[in-house]
């Protein structure tokens, strides 16, 4: 099997394709066919006609919180922060932009002085973010002064539009610092349409960090590693995908995020219940053992996503399917419009 390079995943995107604002209705995006050859070009309100009943969805069901804060040292320096992780006794660990770090013991003042942080040091799952303490809920705080953590390539500040849609419409559980951006595209009405065809729903939750933004920077994937995020499977999945495999259903993930901790879940082969970090880095030649087809938005070039999807449905496939979407002048990344992948079953196709 080939052995692949960073260099293997890089693409020439237009940058106008890069979506800026989501489309006016969540299940308007489009949707490109990839389990059909040639592929289809379709609307996302359609997914419900390309499952069967039997077939389960799985979610991510993490909520986006407003991690990102602005504020000042004492000394006067901006400050901006990007709460990672939320801690008991209310700290957090976060990281920080400042033209000079702040040491530990002093104050970051958030928000024009509506409330102090304390620095405590720096650690934390991955190296380089600052433990800092808040004086109440940070949840709370954040969702008071805080701002919604659009990703680097959306350029304008966050809007009223972008809390109620970089959010799912079944985000519960609070965590996360970057959507899971398949499952955008879901509304009300295509839950309907998906509950009335027969296909069932499981829920993980994952929370997504800021980490999936991180770029790979050797050209031999070895060596790069991924940022740790923390995820839970329930013992109600795990029941609800044995019932689907018995009925000879099939699990489709809604999203790169929801894979990731189903299989995260499963790397002894079966599939495991619990609540646990992650640093599962998924590559061609990775073999699966939960998931069968995949929902999952456009890609950044030489991302670890990229890599994930290439796996997934081949890596010929997918770079045929990202050239036709450019032809076709489909939107990409978090805003923009999605795909339907199948698992490729032999590794050597990968």
């Amino acid at each position: 099997m080939r052995v692949h390079t960073l260099s293997d995943f890089d693409y020439d995107l237009p940058p106008d394709l890069i979506a800026q604002h989501p489309a006016a209705v969540r299940s308007a995006s489009r949707l490109l066919d990839g389990t059909a050859h040639p592929p289809v070009d379709r609307v996302f309100s359609e997914l419900p006609a390309l499952l069967q009943a039997g077939d389960l969805l799985v979610f991510n069901d993490t909520r986006v919180i407003r991690a990102r804060l602005y504020g000042h040292k004492s000394s006067g320096g901006a400050v901006e922060a990007l709460v990672e992780r939320v801690l008991p006794d209310h700290e957090v660990m976060a990281h920080l932009r400042a033209s000079k770090s702040p040491r530990p013991g002093s104050i970051v003042h958030f928000a024009e002085g509506a409330f102090d942080a304390l620095v405590l040091g720096r650690g934390g799952p991955d190296n380089g973010m600052f433990h800092l303490r808040f004086p109440s809920d940070p949840l709370a705080l954040m969702e008071a002064h805080g701002h919604v953590p659009l990703p680097p390539y959306i350029t304008h500040a966050d809007e009223p539009d972008d809390i109620e849609r970089y959010q799912t419409v079944f985000a519960a559980r609070p965590g996360a610092v970057a959507a899971p951006t398949a499952s955008l595209h879901f509304d009300a009405g295509v839950l309907a349409a998906l509950a009335e065809r027969g296909v069932g729903s499981a829920r993980v939750t994952l929370h997504v960090g800021a980490g999936t933004f991180q770029p790979v920077r050797s050209e031999n994937l070895a060596e790069h590693q991924m940022h740790s995020e923390w995820f839970e499977v329930t013992p109600e999945t795990v029941a609800a995908i044995a019932a689907t495999r018995a009925r000879g259903g099939r699990v489709v993930a809604a999203g790169t995020t929801t894979l990731r901790a189903l299989e995260s879940a499963a790397l002894e082969g079966e599939l495991q219940a619990g609540a646990r970090e992650t640093r599962l880095f998924i590559t061609p030649g990775f073999r699966f053992n939960v998931v069968d087809r995949l929902v999952t938005n456009f890609h950044l070039p030489r991302s670890t996503l990229l890599m994930l999807v290439s796996a997934f449905a081949g890596y010929d496939a997918v770079r045929a399917l990202y050239r036709h979407a450019i032809e076709q002048r489909y939107r990409f990344f978090s805003y923009g419009d999605a795909m339907l992948l199948q698992r490729v079953e032999a590794v050597g196709e990968r």
